[in-house]
């Protein structure tokens, strides 16, 4: 289930599954089973299942886990600004075609048995399958892949419109045919676009206010049901005997478990006493103390609780502390540098986070997508007609973050800072920063999760001693997910990550149109023509190697605009788990695997007494 942790929809139905589709003669249009952006296609039309599952997994037993990173839920309603839904309720809707999880970038058919693309690409067109059905028993048709799109568009959360912005219609040309029309030039995403939207009813949704939130679980066409559910504490869902692609190749040897539960707990902490109580079964860890230090209990000594760290071949994306440039303070880039080099990374490497990490400085990390070095001549290609916009330090060597000397209270990366605050006009008058505007230059680190205060108090103490008026405030996170949405913050953490090729989605992550859409993903409000352009360069690229030139421009200027202090990542996945689940010997290449291709062992359960 390769669809299940994506409750908000867009990074997963939409920007994990943007790919170019092949070519389709205007009269005999040549219908493929799948799509690839760069490349062939792995697996051919009669491919019976991945690679990467058992397809003879037993079915049965329940996967319970940890809810986070909220620590709460309010609604089934994943397409919406509105509420905060549950974990895992994006499974419920099956969409047009499903990812495959060891490739960059293939998608394969699930509703649509097959897919055909223009030879302008300005439109595609998909056959459904007629066994197609929602879970009440009635059809999918093309009429209601039409209202999806329709709806989504028109009333879903605002990345849905900037992303099918170019997607001007869709039509159902019979009851199993739907064709989506494009315009512009920039269009070698939308056909994947519209192939990981989530199929809705029309009927449904005739009867249900879309743009509400709600309790009442909806009608989808999934593996998975809500069964039970508990505000704010807990949700489980049951498979679906009856589910209809349960036989698919795309679905062989998946959604293996008769129950999936999410357990949702204050904080981190007691999540993990959760695992240890054996409240739920699986966690992945994403502290680095708890993982060093949190499991020396005899469960994990005699083998009852396994550990283990699977390899990420994905990007490891942008984890930082961003900076709400909608807010003066925040206007100047060298105020913004200044507060990266008050972060003392080595400090709480060493001494919070065990030496597990390395630090980020990319937007790109961890891909070849990453900029290094002083642009190539392709790079300088793209960015010399901005020569005039952008600053010198785009064209040298990219930024990278001051590496202190690890005492946390590095007097000479200060000092700097201090230099670099004068030098934007932010003065020291009774030993508090002042800003040009005669403010005092205070900053706010919002949270909802306490663990996060050991890592910000030695920064806000940095803060401090330069005379930046830096104080912490704890929310939880409903009130958290309000001010995100509204941008009512100084400072958020976030982790942003991209997917192995990159398309559209970043018009919503940096482009000018989201810096003032309430709910997008444009945290620091970037509002730059420069990145603009360059993101239609990364829509319009032709081949990976432009693709990545594009990007590496792309992370150039955004690590020249300081728009965040760079924190850490760790290239794998630190897993632990009760003892009572089998899974595969090949893991997917780009996702961990689990629960997708695991399934519920019943020798092992038994031998730990559990059901």
């Amino acid at each position: 289930m390769t669809r299940l942790l994506c409750c908000r929809g867009l990074a997963a139905t939409i920007g994990g599954f943007m790919l170019l589709a092949s070519s389709m003669p205007t009269v005999a249009q040549e219908f493929r089973h799948g799509l690839s952006t760069f490349g062939d296609l792995k697996y051919p039309a009669d491919f019976k299942h991945f690679d990467y599952v058992n397809p003879d997994a037993p079915k049965g037993g329940r996967f319970s886990t940890y809810g986070g990173p909220l620590n709460s839920f309010d609604s089934f309603n994943p397409f919406i600004l509105k509420g905060d839904p549950a974990t895992g309720v994006s499974m419920l809707f099956d969409s047009l075609m499903a990812r495959a999880a060891d490739e960059p970038d293939s998608m394969y058919g699930l509703v649509a048995k097959e897919v055909a693309v223009a030879p302008d690409r300005m439109s595609v067109t998909f056959r459904l399958r007629s066994e197609a059905k929602f879970s009440d028993g009635s059809p999918i048709t093309a009429d209601d892949v039409v209202f999806s799109f329709d709806t989504l568009k028109a009333k879903g959360a605002p990345a849905y419109r900037i992303t099918l912005r170019d997607v001007v219609k869709a039509e159902a040309l019979d009851p199993q045919t739907v064709r989506y029309t494009f315009q512009g030039t920039l269009v070698r995403d939308l056909p994947t676009a519209v192939a990981g939207l989530a199929v809705l009813s029309k009927a449904y949704y005739s009867k249900q206010d879309f743009e509400q939130t709600t309790l009442e679980p909806p009608l989808g066409s999934g593996a998975y049901r809500i069964a039970d559910f508990r505000v704010p504490s807990q949700i489980t869902y049951k498979r679906r005997d009856d589910y209809w692609a349960k036989d698919l190749p795309v679905n062989r040897g998946q959604n293996n478990f008769d129950e999936i539960r999410f357990e949702y707990y204050r904080d981190r902490t007691a999540a993990l006493e959760g695992l240890k109580s054996r409240t739920y079964d699986f966690r992945e860890e994403y502290t680095a103390r708890d993982w060093a230090t949190g499991y020396e209990v005899a469960a994990v000594k005699d083998g009852r609780i396994k550990r283990l760290t699977l390899p990420d071949a994905n990007p490891s994306g942008a984890q930082g502390f961003f900076f709400n440039t909608r807010r003066g303070k925040f206007s100047d880039p060298r105020v913004r540098k200044a507060l990266d080099y008050a972060f003392d990374y080595e400090f709480a490497n060493k001494n919070l986070f065990y030496g597990l990490y390395k630090r980020t400085n990319s937007y790109f990390e961890n891909s070849d997508m990453m900029a290094t070095g002083k642009p190539s001549p392709e790079e300088l290609a793209l960015l010399e007609p901005f020569r005039a916009k952008l600053p010198a330090a785009v064209f040298e060597a990219p930024y990278v973050s001051p590496v202190s000397d690890g005492s946390g209270t590095d007097r000479k990366l200060l000092r700097e800072a201090a230099r670099l605050l004068d030098e934007a006009g932010c003065k020291i008058k009774d030993r508090v920063r002042v800003c040009p505007s005669g403010d005092a230059l205070e900053i706010e680190f919002l949270m909802y999760e306490g663990s996060f205060e050991r890592i910000i108090a030695p920064y806000v103490k940095n803060l401090q001693a330069i005379g930046v008026a830096a104080t912490m405030r704890l929310v939880d996170s409903a009130q958290y997910q309000r001010r995100v949405k509204s941008f009512d913050f100084d400072v958020v953490t976030q982790r942003f990550v991209l997917r192995l090729t990159p398309g559209i989605e970043m018009r919503n992550y940096w482009g000018s149109e989201t810096a003032t859409m309430d709910g997008s993903p444009n945290l620091a409000g970037i509002k730059d023509p420069v990145i603009d352009a360059l993101i239609e360069k990364v829509v319009d690229a032709k081949s990976r190697a432009e693709l990545v030139t594009a990007t590496r421009a792309i992370d150039r200027v955004l690590r020249a605009g300081h728009y965040w202090v760079p924190q850490w990542y760790k290239a794998a996945h630190h897993i632990a788990y009760w003892d009572k689940f089998s899974f595969p010997e090949t893991k997917p290449k780009y996702s961990r695997g689990v629960p997708d291709t695991w399934w519920f062992d019943a020798a092992k359960a038994a031998k730990l007494g559990s059901n």
